[in-house]
């Protein structure tokens, strides 16, 4: 039986998903429910500017909108979700600087939270 690793929500991601369509919620939390598994969902990509595959993103449109949501592998304790938002911008694909450095800070708090949860 494969272990399947925690959820652990950074910041008010946890309560920022619930606010999503159903179907979205659904689709992202199939691509959770995948890494939790060990595994990568087809649809969960490296996002850019984290250094290779430690950080991901899942990308769902949705009735003519864009959800995001960021989550990160690289602690041996839990799946750690970062961020998760709708995309507002109107031009380009790329995820928006204000929205790059909240994932940042989380993932720093990530990793604090990780390191308490190996010392209990």
């Amino acid at each position: 039986m494969p272990i399947v690793k925690p959820l652990e929500w950074v910041g008010r991601s946890q309560d920022d998903l619930r606010e999503f369509p159903a179907a979205v919620k659904r689709d992202i939390g199939f691509a959770l429910y995948f890494a939790q598994m060990g595994d990568k969902h087809p649809s969960a990509k490296p996002l850019k500017g984290f250094g290779g595959a430690g950080v991901l993103e899942v990308v769902e449109d949705f009735d003519g909108s864009t959800y995001r949501a960021v989550y990160t592998v690289r602690f041996a304790d839990a799946i750690y979700v970062l961020h998760v938002f709708q995309k507002k911008a109107k031009k380009g694909i790329a995820t928006p600087r204000q929205e790059l450095e909240l994932i940042r800070k989380r993932l720093h708090l990530a990793e604090i939270m990780s390191q308490k949860a190996a010392t209990k």
